[in-house]
Order: structure tokens, then sequence, then C-alpha cells
């Protein structure tokens, strides 16, 4: 009896690999790579040019040329850029704009704010807190505007300028173009205050001594470059107490946000109706300003390896800019163009005339 042996069929012959497919399952990476690396080109050119005399003179920072740059890019020449790069574009302006504001942490120290005294210090939280809610009442009430644009605008006045809205965008999940008209009004009316100030003072309608002359200057300019070049017009002594103030103003930076994640917290609780899911939305970029905030303070990093950082954040910072400024469509800022800068004019007075009054009254 004779058993038929069946025989496998032999197996099928593997598809002929494609060249460029084990590449393929890369692409997304590599895009990544070459739009981030990209954004670092341009931005090491942004550097150099911001380093130009006239326009270092004008106390336009790298963060603005950057933004400025982009802004240009991005509106008429992004059709020479891969679509793909544009991952690698946003995770600049979106994941390494939170690392660089973290280490921004490393421009100030305890030592510093002690420096001011109460004084100092008063005048900061008067004026940060005050122009925050300022701007965001009149912007929704008064302008039209929405809640993002409205306090992106009010926190670039209030705090930091550029940086300021950098930090706030992740926070509440802003888009590009509203970040973008944001930093327009600290460009202008922050630039125009850098020769207003010292006219003013030259002129006898600033009647103060040379500390509370910084702490106004230090307390109402919106960039750390703009209080630097419109207190260098007067005297190195108000540079150094308007420098120094200024950076409290920086520092508030943190209690700010962390309120700012309350606050969307509520708003998400009774819009959902269940405060308990609603998840607070801690900036831990913030936190880690902070803690960075506080190693500087122990001057245990040398002084070397610290001036090396801040040089590489500063970089950080301008990618991150470059990289808003070519998300951002001249479109979508013609819609609130005008009531933004209505609205940047607004806190531009009250900075000017409400800031004279509160530090009248603290000094």
């Amino acid at each position: 009896m004779s058993t038929a042996t069946t025989t496998a069929p032999p197996p099928a012959a593997a598809p002929a690999a494609t060249p460029g497919a084990s590449a393929a399952t890369a692409t997304p990476w590599r895009d990544k790579l070459n739009g981030v690396l990209f954004v670092g080109l341009m931005s090491a050119a942004v550097m150099q040019l911001a380093d130009f005399p006239a326009i270092r003179q004008l106390g336009f920072s790298p963060l603005v040329v950057g933004i400025v740059c982009g802004m240009l890019y991005g509106n008429f020449l992004r059709g020479t850029m891969p679509v793909d790069w544009g991952v690698g574009v946003n995770f600049t302006a979106r994941r390494l704009l939170r690392i660089a504001v973290a280490f921004y942490g490393l421009n100030i120290s305890i030592q510093q704010i002690a420096a001011v005294g109460l004084p100092g210090l008063a005048v900061s939280v008067a004026v940060v807190v005050g122009t925050l809610l300022l701007g965001t009442w009149v912007g929704q009430r008064m302008l039209g505007l929405d809640r993002d644009t409205a306090m992106l605008t009010a926190a670039g006045s209030a705090i930091c300028g550029a940086a300021a809205v950098l930090a706030f965008e992740p926070t509440l999940r802003a888009q590009p173009h509203k970040s973008a008209v944001a930093v327009a009004t600290v460009v202008l009316f922050g630039t125009l205050s850098m020769f207003l100030y010292p006219v003013l003072y030259h002129a006898g309608w600033l009647p103060f001594d040379t500390q509370a002359l910084g702490i106004y200057i230090g307390g109402t300019i919106h960039e750390v470059a703009q209080v630097v070049g419109a207190a260098s017009n007067i005297d190195p002594a108000t540079t150094e107490v308007a420098t120094i103030v200024k950076m409290t103003r920086v520092a508030l930076l943190v209690p700010v946000l962390l309120i700012l994640g309350l606050y969307l917290r509520s708003a998400a609780s009774h819009a959902g109706g269940n405060a308990k899911g609603a998840k607070l939305p801690i900036p831990w970029f913030a936190v880690g300003f902070l803690v960075l905030a506080i190693v500087n303070s122990l001057n245990i990093i040398p002084a070397d390896v610290v001036a090396a950082i801040r040089r590489l954040d500063v970089f950080a910072l301008t990618m991150a800019m470059t990289a808003l400024g070519i998300e951002t469509r001249f479109a979508n800022i013609r819609k609130a163009g005008p009531r933004v800068m209505a609205l940047g004019l607004i806190l531009y007075a009250w900075l000017l005339v409400g800031g004279y009054g509160i530090v009248k009254l603290a000094s």
C-alpha cells in the first residue's frame, strides 16, 4: 500500500523590494530633522542680520528679526521648501519653544530681585497684573477680539515682550497668527519707547531720581533689549536698575502661567459641567524656568558655562520665532490687525500713564 506523498507548494516569492522602501518608514523623522535643520540655518542667518549695527541700535532682538524674516519667507517663498518639512517647522515652533523658555530662567536670579527692593517688586507686580487684566477685558469686551489674541497681546505688553507671547501660546494652545500679531505690538510700541522715554526725561517730563526712573523704565517697557536701549540713553546707573526691574517682570511669568492654568481648568470645568474631569494644564516649561532661575541664584554653574547656555538659548528662541513666522499668514493677520494694534496702543497708554502713577505711589 503506497502512501502518496504530498509536496508542499513552493513558498510564494517575496515581493521585490522597492527602492527606498526602508527609507520611506523613516521619512517622518527625516522630514522633521530636515525641517528643524532648515529653521536652524535660517536662524543662524537671522542672528548675523540682528548683529548688524543699524539693527542692533534700533533695539531689535534676534527674536523680533526672526519672526519678521520667517513671515517674509512663509508668505512669499514657502513654495521653495518641501511640504513634508513642515512637521519639523511645527516641532520647532512648539516643542523647542518650551525648552528654550525654560532655559530663559538662567537670565534671572533671586539676588537681582532682592536688589531692587520692595518698591521695584511692587511696581512689577502692579504693572503685570494691571496690564493683563486691562488687556484681556478691553480686548474682548470693547474691541471684540477672541480670548487668545487679547491675552497674548496683553502678555507681550505686561511681562517680557515676544518671550512672554511665546510662553503663553502653548498654554493657551493659540494659533500661530495670533502670536504674530501680538508680537507686532511689542515691536511697534516697544521700539517707540526706546526713543520716547529718553526724550521725556531730558525734557523734564519724568521728574524721577535714578532709582525711580530705572524702576519706571524697567517696569513699563516691553522687551529686555528695549529697556536696555532706552535706559542706556540716560546713564549707566539707571540702566542697571531698569534691567533688574525688568528681570523681576520676567520672573513673574511663572506664577502668571500657573494662575492661567487654573483659570483654563475652571473654564473647561464650567463648559463641560465636570470639575473633576478637567485636568490642570500645568506649564512644565514654566516650572523649569523657575528651577533654573533658582539654580542660577546659587552660583553653582561656572559663569562661562551660563554665558554659553544663554547664547544657545537665544538661538533656540530665535529658531522658535522664525518657525512661528514661517507658519503665519498675512491674510490671518489682516483679519484682526487694526483691532490688535488698537489694543496695543491702549495698553501702551496705560503703561506710560498708569505706570507713572504706580511708580509715584511706590517711591
